[in-house]
């Protein structure tokens, strides 16, 4: 029988050294795990969706927009600006206001007509009446009547009305100056009734409570406090 040939060096049965180690496939340094995946969108984080977008970041609201969506003031197409936290001046303030005026200046009137006659002092007061309204409104935007009452006037631009707004606003008191004259001062007397009330109904009936008087003028009352 023929013997077995002994196993080649190197091996275990032949008691030389046990092989060595695979290669490091990525050379002389320890393996190392892959790095992180990059961020998408740079140094910064994403965009948290947890709460809304604001619809106006960098992109600010059209002129006229109010962004709060609080109501404000109507206005209606060519009428005056509207005025910020006020509201239209209602019928009965603007009576009581127009009573007040109407006392002190009829004092007045009585004095005018103690010094002179009936005629003149009709003409006149009806002259200091409409001076009287056109002053205080342009001036101070209210009579001491309004002030009373906290009533303001207020133009086409928002702040006091100007001069030609507040003649024009209370033109139909010339009516007063008229019906001072005899013969047809009666008739004018009626007219101005008529205005009178005319002013009463279309206040009364209007949203932003503005008489045919304040949309001659492009005028507002507001009701402040």
């Amino acid at each position: 029988m023929t013997e077995n040939p002994p196993p080649p060096s190197g091996t275990p049965e032949g008691g030389g050294s046990t092989p060595p180690p695979p290669q490091n496939p990525y050379g002389s340094q320890p393996s190392t795990p892959p790095p992180p995946p990059q961020n998408p969108y740079g140094s910064q984080p994403p965009p948290s969706t947890s709460q809304p977008a604001d619809p106006y970041a960098g992109n600010p609201p059209a002129t006229g927009q109010n962004p709060y969506g609080a109501e404000s003031y109507p206005t209606a197409p060519g009428g005056p600006a509207p005025v910020a936290g006020a509201q239209p001046g209602p019928l009965l303030p603007r009576f009581l206001a127009r009573l007040i005026d109407g006392l002190i200046l009829a004092v007045v009137n009585v004095v005018i007509v103690l010094v002179t006659n009936t005629t003149i002092a009709g003409v006149v007061g009806g002259i200091l009446y409409l001076a009287y309204y056109v002053y205080m409104e342009s001036s101070q935007g209210r009579t001491l009547g309004k002030q009373v009452l906290n009533l303001r006037v207020h133009g086409a631009s928002g702040g006091n009305p100007t001069m030609e707004e507040s003649l024009r606003r209370n033109a139909w008191a010339a009516l007063g100056i008229i019906s001072a004259l005899p013969v047809l001062g009666w008739i004018f007397g009626l007219v101005e009734l008529v205005a009178v009330i005319a002013i009463a109904v279309t206040i009364n009936s209007d949203a932003l409570k503005r008489g045919w008087h304040d949309k001659f003028g492009n005028t507002s009352v507001t009701k402040e406090g």
